[in-house]
C-alpha cells in the first residue's frame, strides 16, 4: 500500500484533505467506542453461556435420571404410549432484538401446566420427568439465545476491530502523509517563488 495518495499539492487539495482527515479521526474515536461496547457485551453474553450451559448440562442429567425411572417402573411401551397425543409443555415467543446494531433472536420461553394424563399404570416418576425436561427445554431456548447472540455479536466485535486498524493503521497515515507531502511541495514552491522576487527585485535596483 502506498504512504500517500495520488492527489495534486494544492492549496484547495489541501484543505480537502485535513477535512477529510478530521471526519476519518472523528469515525474513528466512534469505531473505537463501539469496539469497546461490544467487547464488554460480549463478555456479558460469554459470562451469561457459561452459567446457562452449566444449568443445561445439570438440568439434562436430573432429566435422564427421572425419565429412566419412569421408564424402569413403567416401560418402554406404557412409556411411549402415555407420551402419544400430550401438549406442548413449554409456550415459547421469540422475537428480533437489536444491541448496538447487531440484531439476534430474543426468546422468551415459560413452562406450561402439566396435561394429566388419563392411562392407568402410569407412575409419579413420568409427571417428574415431564417436569424436569420441560424445565430443560426452557433453559435450553434461553441458552439458544444467549449462543446466537454471542456469536453475532463477537462477529459485529472482529468487524469492528477490522475497520479500527484499517483506519489507524492505513487510511488515516495515507491521509496525512499526503497532507505532509503537500505542505512540503506548497512551501517548496513558496520558497522558489520568493526566490525569484528577489531575483527581480535586486536585478530591477541594478537597472
Amino acid at each position: 500500500m502506498k504512504d500517500r495518495l495520488k492527489i495534486p499539492p494544492t492549496k484547495s487539495a489541501l484543505l480537502g484533505l485535513r477535512r477529510q482527515v478530521l471526519f476519518l479521526e472523528q469515525g474513528h474515536a466512534m469505531l473505537e467506542r463501539k469496539r469497546e461496547l461490544l467487547t464488554r457485551l460480549v463478555y456479558e453474553r460469554l459470562n451469561q453461556y457459561r452459567k446457562l450451559r452449566t444449568e443445561v448440562r445439570d438440568a439434562l442429567k436430573e432429566s435422564y435420571r427421572w425419565l429412566a425411572l419412569a421408564q424402569m417402573r413403567m416401560g418402554s411401551q406404557m412409556l411411549r404410549q402415555s407420551a402419544l397425543g400430550l401438549q406442548p409443555a413449554i409456550r415459547l415467543n421469540i422475537l428480533p432484538r437489536s444491541s448496538i446494531g447487531v440484531e439476534y433472536p430474543a426468546v422468551t420461553a415459560e413452562t406450561l401446566p402439566l396435561q394429566p394424563v388419563g392411562l392407568m399404570w402410569t407412575d409419579a416418576s413420568f409427571d417428574q420427568a415431564r417436569h424436569k425436561l420441560a424445565h430443560t427445554a426452557v433453559l435450553l431456548a434461553r441458552q439458544g439465545e444467549a449462543e446466537t447472540a454471542l456469536w453475532r455479536l463477537l462477529e459485529e466485535q472482529r468487524k469492528t476491530q477490522k475497520r479500527v486498524n484499517a483506519l489507524k493503521y492505513n487510511v488515516i497515515p495515507r491521509y496525512r502523509g499526503t497532507i505532509r507531502y503537500i505542505q512540503s511541495v506548497l512551501e517548496e514552491e513558496e520558497r522558489n517563488t520568493l526566490f525569484q522576487i528577489k531575483l527581480l527585485r535586486k536585478s530591477a535596483l541594478t537597472h
